[in-house]
């Protein structure tokens, strides 16, 4: 059993090994200006990015996740975030769509950098990583399906988290603060 744990921390290591850095320090800058954020994603990437919308909410930011009744509308300054590990969902790209009409800015997250929904963002983290669409073929990841793809989003939404928090000045504190009390 441990060598099935060390094989997928190995697995996620080689990913952010290849991961690039100026990509992530973009999508940051993006996160920094929006007025207000938007995220979206399908199936497990939808709950890491939930996850990451409410961390994002924790350090004081204006986040919702599209598809919650009190999601509001998108426009200028604000900025929509979208996970398509396999490159297109048609959710995603009507989405990017509806936000670029809109006067707000993109950020598509993806293994697929070159795929449809990353050429429509204005910004785009290549997250090099097997998805859903790649393990129904000959997979090569210990992990089923797109579970390694997932698993790195967690990885990527907490470190980007980290970097925000310390360059907004952001104390643990103030975030538990943001935290809801009725759990």
């Amino acid at each position: 059993m441990t060598s099935f744990y060390e094989r997928a921390l190995r697995e996620l290591a080689i990913v952010f090994e290849n991961l690039n850095g100026n990509s992530v320090q973009q999508g940051l800058d993006l996160i920094q200006q929006a007025r207000r954020i938007a995220v979206y994603g399908v199936g497990r990437e939808g709950l890491q990015i939930k996850g990451f919308a409410m961390r994002l909410y924790h350090l004081g930011l204006h986040a919702a996740v599209v598809g919650d009744m009190t999601t509001p509308p998108i426009g200028q300054g604000d900025l929509l975030i979208v996970s398509a590990g396999p490159g297109w969902f048609s959710t995603v790209d009507a989405l990017l769509t509806t936000a670029r009409r809109a006067g707000a800015a993109t950020l598509c997250i993806t293994a697929q950098g070159t795929g449809a929904c990353a050429v429509k963002a204005d910004g785009v983290i290549t997250l090099p990583a097997q998805t859903m669409a790649d393990g129904q073929g000959a997979a090569n990841s210990v992990l089923p399906l797109g579970s390694l793809y997932e698993g790195a989003l967690y990885l990527l939404f907490e470190g980007m988290i980290v970097h925000l928090q310390q360059k907004l000045a952001v104390s643990s504190a103030v975030m538990s603060g943001n935290h809801t009390n009725l759990e």
